[in-house]
């Protein structure tokens, strides 16, 4: 099942060629949806997999499917189905998404030249905007394919100059019609950058995911008193970043804790931090922060949003700030398919590759998609566990690995059957 490195690698360099930017370290690229970077690495996308023999469409939120449908294959099957995302974070680095998109493409590539004749289609896929970069929501054409958001509501997001999702896709002539279905999948596949160093630190080429982490995230509030900083005595100040300070390490030493006694992959952080009025010679009346919280058990993550409650209660109390906490994006923690992760041991194996099994600690799409179907998430090494950076790298060789990985995997999703496979 060895796939063509050098042929995978042209079409991941390539790619990062639309929305390249001049970086002193690494390849860097700011691919945004509905915009022209974003145009170029669609289209080339389509020539790729049209190149490849694949039956190509688009449906109404610009995912990008192409399907192969073999002899061997019962057309009306449920197809098997791969792929990940074309848009970046600004300044990403050029693994992120390409390589599960074109590891996709070159696993069926290669597959079509061995002769592996499976019983269902196959299918490769690129999702609109998994990353949010634009429009304010990562995830997006997986959760339209998997019937969590309309199309009129994906369409109708607005970026910050007020321009729609429609308006973006349109200009770019990536609006299509319909609806992917990824209900009607018998299971689905992604190859993705690790994006952290357990693979790395212990030299192992390719990853199989169990869980994929739950993710919160709240808006918080703390309201004090803006007042002179240089006529306001200490003991008579409201001081909302002063509460604010506090709140940060509540929250960070909550995680800690989870993490010594219930989970060694929760984490919390307050990643952002807004204060107004922000003048050096004013007490702070008002904060707005951005909590993040995670972990693949979503009780504790529960736990952790009451702890942040628990740390503003007091808060209240020992300062008299105001405080309000709104929990406003939640997806609970997805596991991997049972079937999805032994077909990936079993391709591994066959061709004496070892592996590990790990939790993602970042949200992809496969996490939607596990709602409706049975997925797998796959990982190769990134050096230094860099990633949403342009110093994100892989190894060209990983990435072959991998890619060899996946294509043995969907093969045997497919029905293509192997000597000793259990």
């Amino acid at each position: 099942m060895e796939v063509d490195r050098e042929r995978l690698r042209e079409d991941v360099e390539r790619n990062g060629e639309f929305g390249r930017v001049e970086t002193q370290e690494g390849r860097g690229r700011t691919n945004r949806s509905g915009t022209e970077a974003n145009r170029r690495a669609r289209q080339y996308f389509v020539e790729r997999l049209e190149d490849a023999g694949l039956e190509v469409r688009v449906d109404a939120v610009g995912n990008v499917v192409g399907r192969w449908t073999p002899e061997s294959a019962d057309p009306d099957a449920k197809p098997v189905a791969a792929g990940s995302h074309l848009d970046s974070v600004p300044e990403g680095g050029i693994f992120d998404g390409p390589l599960g998109t074109y590891g996709a493409l070159e696993a069926v590539r290669t597959m079509r030249e061995l002769g592996i004749e499976p019983e269902r289609p196959l299918v490769v896929v690129s999702f609109t905007e998994e990353e949010g970069g634009r429009f304010g929501s990562g995830m997006l054409g997986s959760s339209v394919a998997t019937g969590r958001r309309s199309v009129e509501e994906a369409l109708a997001l607005e970026d910050a100059e007020g321009v729609t999702l429609e308006d973006a896709l349109e200009e770019i002539g990536f609006r299509g019609e319909g609806r992917l279905n990824a209900a009607g999948w018998d299971a689905w596949l992604e190859l993705h950058v690790e994006q952290g160093t357990r693979l790395e630190s212990v030299d192992v080429p390719v990853g199989i995911v169990s869980d994929i982490t739950g993710i919160t995230h709240c808006s918080v509030t703390i309201e004090g008193e803006a007042n002179h900083a240089g006529a306001t005595p200490m003991g008579e100040r409201t001081d909302a970043l002063a509460a604010a300070s506090e709140f940060v390490r509540d929250v960070e030493r909550a995680a800690e804790e989870a993490v010594a006694s219930e989970s060694e992959g929760a984490v919390a952080t307050v990643g952002s931090l807004s204060v107004a009025p922000n003048a050096t010679n004013v007490v702070p009346g008002r904060v707005d922060c951005g909590v993040d919280v995670r972990d693949v058990d979503h009780g504790l993550m529960d736990a952790l949003v009451d702890r942040a409650r628990t740390s503003l209660a007091r808060l209240e109390r020992v300062r008299g700030v105001d405080c309000t906490l709104a929990r406003e994006f939640d997806v609970e923690p997805a596991a991997m398919a049972p079937r999805c992760r032994t077909a990936a041991r079993e391709a591994a194996e066959a061709d004496g590759i070892t592996t590990m099994e790990l939790y993602s600690g970042a949200a992809h799409d496969s996490m939607r998609i596990a709602r409706v179907t049975d997925a797998g998430l796959l990982f190769a090494p990134s050096r230094e566990g860099i990633s949403h950076n342009p110093r994100e790298w892989t190894d060209w060789n990983d990435c072959a690995t991998a890619t060899s990985v996946l294509c043995g995997t969907l093969a045997r999703l497919a029905g293509a059957t192997f000597e000793g496979d259990s």
